[in-house]
């Protein structure tokens, strides 16, 4: 063990060293060290103080251990037994507050919040930093306190200092040595008992109750003066028992002397009787007694101020003081003037699922078994030139990761010094499809090509991911000092395929034998000390996971769930939102951040996580980190000022980049966090209602929507949790969704994060009550921040609105004829039909639902293809190839601005090449339709209706045999032609 635990130690030393973080290295072990040997003198000598005193003046009158004591052996050994003791207790509590040593150094380092409670007017700094360092302080010395009474009293029995004598009654006699250490013993302890009583004055402020966090007016009009009573009565008492304790202390005193009118040591148990009896009424059963009497029938006036703290504390600690919040009056009519007048909306809208996607992608962009996806594609947006102009497009993007888990060779050296990387990533436009319902990518390929891969020191090349092995050996030489190349690179037509070498600096090098040894201790490989494929030039990569790298480099920060990839100047890296968390802010809502962030993704996803269970009253997106894919370099930028990360810098020295650091390129991927939104617009179905009266009512009480779409969470409630009720609950929430979006307010289409609401209650009524999105854009100038990042908009519908939520344009879709029949149509046979996510979109003055429909077939190197996609407006519904022509079914007509959101009929082209994104389309917008049936089509135009008919049997019959088998290509151009007969007929 202690082998192993230097190993770790030294190898830890150097992971920390090549990131050029030795600080947060020291940080971990030096505070601890240091907080443990500064406390330690203190608790020993203190400690040793009062036990070596009284064995020093231990009784002489015991007979029976006055002659032990003469012994010489005794003599020898009892006293180092005292200071074993002595040390034993100083180490204990020595050793409790090393533990502790980031609540100690908190309070030394504590940044202002520059904010009050609304009670005691204490800094919230007081509640984060200073209250949990006096807890610590005082429940240490208690601890030791009763420790040392229990040693005193051992003493004094041991040596006669305290017995029992029989002269006329039983007698207990107390010498003065015992008595007085005593004394100040229990004096120490009632005083002790004294602060904790005080201090539950502030943690009252911090209760979590039914229906708000904080006191209420039971809390704050009885129990927290009843607190400051027994505050009173604790140190009253504690003078009086000194006072009658060293009234009765003579040398060798019977206590019970008849002479003696006050027994301290009664005086003690009736005390503390007594103070337990004020406890239980003061803070027990008179609070009952008043809350059941006076204030529930009177709760909505007595409640009102203190409901109104934790509204205005729990807006301000979760940044929702700023929400705009607007009325939504919804049409009901269509029309197509008033979808053209939303054609920027229109024009974006994202049709491509990212959870339904991922086996496409693996299936068409793969290449190789080694390789693999994320289970969860990511949503981005790039901007490309136009035609001279510049364009922002949706994106779905993922890293092509190696996984060892699929190559059929697995052995030591492959797995640890050939296959150490992946290659490149893949991008797919969100909102345009080729003609066979597959992505439209812009980037692709091995070696990749694209509009991605323009710049020349583009570096494709991925060593650091979510799911790399958990370590490799790269860099190697040959012995004539040239560059081994035994990294497999990608595959080519020649055997072996193409090879490197990694020529950057993301792990410590493996430079001695020493070195060897500790890596091959810690990973338990042997290989690792003999295999001569590890040389003085070889670097060691592991931690490779960007959240984990970013959790080693700061450990106070929590990494949000989804962690995503960007291509950034050339090279890749990995973007993950950080927090900072307390839950120690005065009135402030406490939730559990594991189930605040469970939703139908996290249940079903092994990419998306939730966060961890904790709970908090308090979370700040205060850094952005950024982890590159070839080096690992960690990169931590200062996002927003923070009290609680401002003190953690402090402590761990931490290296953090300012905003002037980051390029405008960087600048254009940073997003709006998945997390935060999610505990932001739970928060939200309670917080949106800021009048106290109207929140004490709760009738205006909303709920998260429910996603119509998954039973990924069938067997989500096996959760262990403390929340299991909870995270289970929440396992069927509709996650949120990025999107393109304008409101009404807004002056351009902007990048948002979007969710929505129905109302609250045990009863799901699937009824749209509010629409909830956050600019998401933080622009793409250098060191600027987008003006409008991180506006909250909430767009409330009437109370008397009766707008569908997406249950219930789920069942709509569901419950249409038409639509229904086809689905069948599709689903016959050996094909599967899928549902895409369930997108909500304030569009035409209303609120709009549209979701992509995917055909997969039964194969098992099958994949789903966009084939429908299904439009909502009030009642009316649409059901297309296209999104253009389902919005025209609702709207007649005035979708042909969308050019991005049809699909793309060009079988040949090669959007990776392509320098106009838009190529597939016409400067119009409208889907260019003379594909290869365009002949087809001619010629049946030219023939008789008998013709066209025997021609339409024939291609039904076809369809169906193609559906079958699972061509789904060659079913789809079957379609297509059997529409243009119809058509023609």
């Amino acid at each position: 063990c202690l082998i192993y635990l230097l190993s770790f130690i030294g190898t830890e030393y150097l992971w920390y060293d090549q990131i050029n973080r030795i600080d947060t290295f020291w940080t971990s072990y030096k505070y601890p060290i240091l907080t443990f040997f500064i406390s330690l003198p203190v608790t020993f000598l203190f400690a040793l103080s009062i036990l070596l005193t009284n064995f020093n003046k231990r009784s002489s009158s015991n007979k029976a251990t006055n002659k032990l004591s003469k012994n010489p052996s005794f003599s020898k050994f009892s006293k180092p037994v005292v200071v074993l003791v002595s040390l034993t207790i100083g180490f204990m509590i020595s050793l409790n507050l090393a533990g502790n040593w980031k609540t100690i150094m908190l309070y030394l380092n504590q940044t202002s919040f520059g904010q009050t409670d609304a009670i005691f007017g204490k800094d919230i700094s007081f509640y984060t930093f200073t209250l949990p360092f006096i807890k610590l302080i005082r429940s240490s010395l208690t601890v030791e306190s009763v420790m040392l009474l229990i040693g005193v009293i051992a003493i004094g029995l041991f040596f006669g200092g305290i017995r029992y004598t029989k002269i006329s009654n039983q007698h207990s006699i107390i010498e003065k040595t015992p008595m007085n250490s005593m004394i100040f013993l229990v004096t120490l302890f009632i005083v002790f008992q004294a602060a904790e009583t005080y201090l539950s004055r502030f943690a009252l402020l911090l209760k979590n109750g039914e229906r708000i966090t904080g006191g209420e007016w039971t809390d704050i009009n009885i129990v927290s003066p009843s607190y400051l009573i027994m505050t009173v009565y604790l140190i009253v008492f504690a003078v009086l028992f000194i006072i009658i304790a060293n009234a009765t202390k003579k040398n060798n005193l019977d206590i019970v002397n008849k002479k003696v009118t006050v027994n301290p040591v009664t005086f003690l148990i009736g005390g503390e009787i007594i103070y337990a009896v004020i406890s239980f009424l003061a803070v027990g059963l008179i609070p009952i007694i008043v809350q059941r009497l006076y204030v529930n029938p009177n709760a909505q006036s007595l409640e009102k101020p203190y409901i109104q703290y934790n509204i205005d504390a729990t807006r301000q600690a979760w940044g929702l003081d700023d929400v705009k919040m607007t009325s939504y009056n919804v049409t009901e009519g269509t029309s197509a003037d008033a979808l053209k007048q939303d054609a920027e909306t229109a024009n974006q809208i994202r049709l491509l699922d990212p959870q339904i996607v991922s086996p496409t992608f693996k299936q068409i962009q793969q290449t190789k078994q080694y390789y693999n996806f994320a289970d969860t594609l990511s949503v981005d947006k790039y901007t490309f030139d136009d035609n001279g102009a510049k364009k922002t497009f949706d994106t779905l993007i993922a890293a092509r990761e190696i996984n060892l888990s699929g190559n059929d060779q697995r052995n030591w050296t492959n797995d640890h010094t050939v296959y150490t990387h992946g290659f490149g990533v893949v991008a797919a436009y969100g909102n345009a499809i080729e003609s066979d319902g597959k992505p439209k990518f812009y980037e692709k390929d091995i070696p990749t090509t694209g509009l991605l891969t323009t710049e020349e020191n583009y570096e494709p090349r991925i060593y650091f991911s979510p799911n790399a092995p958990d370590y490799s050996i790269v860099g190697q030489k040959s012995d004539d000092g040239e560059n081994a190349s035994w990294e497999f690179d990608y595959p080519t037509d020649q055997a072996g395929g193409a090879t490197t070498t990694y020529e950057g600096n993301g792990g410590p090098k493996i430079s001695n034998p020493l070195i060897r040894l500790m890596y091959a201790i810690l990973f338990k490989s042997d290989q690792i000390f003999f295999s001569e494929r590890v040389t003085t030039d070889s670097q060691i990569l592991y931690d490779r996971d960007p959240a984990e790298r970013v959790e080693k480099a700061a450990p106070y920060l929590i990494t949000d769930g989804r962690v995503y990839p960007a291509v950034v100047d050339g090279r890749v890296k990995y973007i993950i939102d950080c927090y900072t968390s307390s839950a120690s802010y005065p009135y402030s809502k406490q939730v559990d951040l594991g189930a605040e962030t469970t939703d139908t993704i996290t249940s079903s996803s092994s990419s998306v996580e939730s966060l961890d269970s904790k709970k908090s009253s308090y979370l700040k997106n205060s850094v952005k980190a950024v982890v590159d894919a070839y080096d690992g370099s960690v990169t931590l930028y200062k996002w927003q000022d923070d009290p609680i990360l401002d003190t953690y810098s402090k402590i761990y020295n931490t290296k953090l980049a300012g905003l002037d650091e980051v390029s405008g390129d960087l600048m254009s991927h940073f997003r709006y966090p998945e997390d935060l939104f999610k505990v932001q617009r739970s928060l939200l179905a309670k917080y949106h209602v800021t009048d106290p009266s109207q929140f004490f009512s709760g009738e205006d009480f909303w709920a998260v929507a429910l996603n119509p779409t998954s039973d990924a969470t069938a067997t989500s409630s096996n959760s262990s949790s403390s929340s299991t009720s909870t995270k289970a609950s929440n396992s069927k929430n509709q996650p949120p969704y990025y999107l393109t979006l304008k409101t009404k307010e807004m002056e351009n289409a902007v990048f948002s994060l979007t969710s929505s609401f129905i109302p609250g209650g045990s009863s799901t009524r699937e009824i749209l009550t509010g629409f909830l999105s956050v600019d998401s854009d933080a622009g793409n100038e250098a060191g600027v921040v987008g003006k409008n990042y991180g506006t909250i908009r909430l767009l409330e519908l009437p109370k008397n609105s009766t707008v569908p939520g997406p249950g219930q344009a789920q069942n709509n879709f569901n419950a249409n004829a038409t639509v229904s029949t086809q689905l069948n149509l599709l689903q016959s046979g050996s094909t599967t039909v899928m549902r895409g996510n369930l997108l909500t979109l304030p569009l035409a003055g209303g609120l709009v639902y549209i979701q992509p429909v995917y055909v997969k077939s039964s194969s098992n190197t099958s994949f789903p293809l966009l084939k429908k996609v299904l439009v909502s407006f009030g009642d009316k519904v649409g059901f297309a190839d296209t999104l253009d022509d389902a919005l025209n079914q609702v709207f007649g007509g005035g979708a042909d601005t969308a050019s991005n959101a049809t699909a793309s009929t060009d079988k040949a082209s090669d959007s990776s090449s392509a320098t106009n994104p838009d190529d597939s389309t016409d400067s119009t917008g409208a889907t260019d339709s003379s594909d290869s049936t365009g002949s087809n089509s001619s010629s049946s135009n030219s023939a008789t209706n008998e013709d066209k008919i025997a021609k339409l049997k024939e291609l039904s019959s076809s369809a169906d045999t193609a559906l079958r088998s699972g061509d789904l290509a060659t079913y789809a151009a079957i379609q297509n032609q059997i529409k243009d007969l119809i058509n023609s007929l």
